[in-house]
């Protein structure tokens, strides 16, 4: 199944998209994509009641605004330096253990929505991630077992402020956390529908440039060994957020260093999981516009 959230921010209703490309509301269910759907086994119950269902669903219009294929969870996980040539382009080295750190959860958006620069910014870059979302309670997960407590993958687009991450402190947070800087989706595809996420090739562009280009296959750590390391260290839930790190091609990494300006469009996208579009706006610029 592919998962999908949409209409209008804060008040966004679940839906599913169809094989055909369709989207159709299925808010008549009764849930939400969030912690108390994964934990009652969720992802069964809504399979079976689309089977009986699914034909009399609403349709909903493609010009529908798409929210986070995800509603609002509990932790947002990420993964640095995941990727030996990113690693190399910052001038760090390749790690032994995961870089871990976090997201607020408050920086969750739709795949289509403007991204934000922050109120004197000039360090905000991109970076194209796949992201694991939890489909149970883990701790203390073996490596061996570690696919069973994933639901599915979803594209996710890691923004950062490289000054607040990197020259105000060294605290990653700070830089990673404004409004709106996780736009995920548009969809939250089920792991049945992705037969091996270690062989995606993910991708994006700036104003039409092609400047990240991988595969997950390029991970130093994979999805197993990065779900059991966390589980080590913290429970994960049911809907949590794992971003698996970015490959090479950031706005830090390019010479001279590029980043985003008013005006600018981003694209991006992973096989399988779908596209995303932001159109980068000035924080004063957007207070202006508000009533």
């Amino acid at each position: 199944m592919k998962l999908i959230r949409f209409g209008e921010r804060g008040n966004e209703l679940p839906g599913v998209l169809r094989a055909d490309g369709q989207r159709i509301d299925v808010s008549s269910f009764g849930a939400d994509w969030n912690e108390e759907f994964f934990t009652t086994d969720g992802l069964v119950r809504l399979k079976t009641w689309l089977e009986k269902h699914a034909e009399s669903c609403p349709i909903v219009d493609a010009s529908v605004r798409l929210g986070s294929c995800i509603a609002r969870p509990s932790k947002i996980i990420c993964i640095g330096l995941n990727y030996a040539k990113h690693a190399r382009e910052t001038g760090a080295a390749i790690p032994e253990q995961p870089v871990v750190f976090f997201k607020a959860s408050t920086a969750l958006c739709g795949p289509n929505d403007d991204i934000v620069i922050p109120m004197g910014s000039l360090k905000t870059d991109w970076e194209v991630e796949l992201a694991v979302v939890i489909r149970r309670r883990a701790t203390y997960v073996l490596e061996e077992n570690a696919i069973d407590y994933v639901a599915g993958y979803a594209l996710h687009n890691d923004y950062s402020e490289r000054d607040w991450q990197l020259e105000r402190g060294g605290q990653w947070v700070t830089g990673k956390s404004f409004d709106p800087f996780a736009p995920i989706g548009p969809f939250l595809a089920t792991r049945d529908e992705v037969p091996d996420p270690h062989q995606l090739r993910l991708w994006l562009t700036v104003n039409g440039e092609l400047l990240q280009e991988s595969n997950t296959s390029d991970l130093v750590f994979g999805i197993p060994a990065v779900v059991s390391y966390l589980s080590q260290f913290m429970t994960l839930l049911p809907g949590d957020v794992i971003s698996t790190g970015t490959p090479a091609g950031v706005g830090l990494g390019l010479d001279p260093p590029r980043y985003l300006k008013p005006g600018d469009i981003v694209e991006l996208g992973i096989e399988g999981l779908g596209t995303s579009r932001q159109r980068a706006v000035a924080h004063e610029d957007l207070e202006k516009s508000q009533p």
